[in-house]
C-alpha cells in the first residue's frame, strides 16, 4: 500500500468554520484538489449552504469562495497507507497538528467533521478544545455514503448559524 499524504490547510485568521475531512480520495490526490471526485457532493453541500453554486466555478474560486465565505478545510489524517478511497481502508495513520491550527485561527467557532472517520480521528484530538469550538458531526459527503442528498443537506446547512456575510472576493484586477 502506497503512503498518501494530505493537502495543506485552507484557512485565514478570518476562518469561523473549520470543515475537517479524513484523508483525500485517489481522484482528488492525482488531480492535487480537495473533493476532486466528481460523485463526491462536498462542493454543492457547501455551496447549498452558503448560496453559491460552487460546482461551476474553477477550484481556486472554489477556494476563494470557501475563504470569503470564512470557511477552512483540512483534513484529521497527514499521512496513512490506504488501498483506494475508502476511509475504512486508512491503516497506519499519523494525524495532522489540527490543535497548532486551531490555536492559529482567532475566530474560529466551529470544527465541523465531514464524516465518521473524520469525526472518530478528529473528535479524539480536539476533544479538550470542545469548550472553546462547537465541534459539529456532519454526514460523510462521500459517494460511498448513500443517505439522500436532502438528508445530508439539513444536516450541512446548521453551519449556517455561524456564517457571516461573505467578504468581498478579491478581483485579479485589483
Amino acid at each position: 500500500m502506497m503512503l498518501k499524504r494530505c493537502f495543506p490547510p485552507v484557512a485565514d485568521a478570518d476562518t469561523r468554520v473549520l470543515i475537517l475531512g479524513s484523508l483525500p480520495g485517489e481522484a482528488s490526490l492525482a488531480q492535487g484538489q480537495y473533493y476532486a471526485h466528481r460523485q463526491n457532493q462536498f462542493w454543492r453541500l457547501v455551496g447549498d449552504t452558503i448560496g453559491v453554486n460552487l460546482p461551476s466555478l474553477d477550484y481556486d474560486a472554489r477556494l476563494q469562495a470557501l475563504l470569503a465565505h470564512r470557511i477552512g478545510l483540512w483534513d484529521v489524517v497527514a499521512e496513512a497507507r490506504r488501498e483506494g478511497s475508502l476511509d475504512s481502508n486508512i491503516r497506519d495513520h499519523a494525524g495532522n497538528d489540527l490543535i497548532g491550527l486551531i490555536e492559529a485561527l482567532p475566530a474560529l467557532k466551529v470544527i465541523a467533521f465531514n464524516g465518521g472517520t473524520a469525526a472518530r480521528i478528529g473528535g479524539k484530538r480536539l476533544a479538550r478544545h470542545a469548550d472553546q469550538h462547537r465541534l459539529v458531526m456532519l454526514p460523510s459527503s462521500s459517494p460511498a455514503y448513500t443517505l439522500p442528498y436532502a438528508e445530508k443537506l439539513h444536516a450541512w446547512k446548521a453551519l449556517h448559524a455561524w456564517l457571516l456575510p461573505a467578504r468581498p472576493l478579491q478581483s485579479s484586477l485589483d
